[in-house]
C-alpha cells in the first residue's frame, strides 16, 4: 500500500541517513520501526508514560513484618519515644 506520511525535516534526513548506512531501501526501514512499534508492549511504546521509580514502600512491601521485635509497637509506647528526634547534646 502507497501512502503519504509528513515528518519532521531532522527526522526524515536521519531516517535516510540510517537507511543509506544499512544498505536498506528507506520503506523498508520505516516498515520496520512502524513494525516494533505495534508490537512493543504499551509501556515501551509510550514514553509519555514512563513509570517512575518504585518507592521505599514498594520495595520493601514484601518485606514487611518479617522482623520481630517482641514489641508490638514503638511508638505507642513512650518509654521508647523519649527523646526521639531531639539531637544528644554534651556541654563540656
Amino acid at each position: 500500500m502507497k501512502t503519504t506520511v509528513e515528518l519532521p525535516d531532522d527526522l526524515a534526513r536521519r531516517i535516510k541517513a540510517e537507511a543509506a548506512l544499512r544498505g536498506r531501501k528507506l520503506k523498508d526501514l520505516v516498515a520496520e520501526g512502524l513494525r516494533l512499534v505495534l508490537e512493543a508492549p504499551e509501556s515501551a511504546a509510550s514514553p509519555a508514560k514512563k513509570r517512575q521509580p518504585p518507592t521505599a514502600y514498594e520495595l520493601m512491601k514484601d518485606g514487611r513484618g518479617i522482623v520481630d521485635s517482641g514489641i508490638g509497637d514503638l511508638a505507642t509506647n513512650p518509654k521508647y519515644m523519649k527523646g526521639f528526634g531531639r539531637a544528644s547534646r554534651r556541654h563540656r
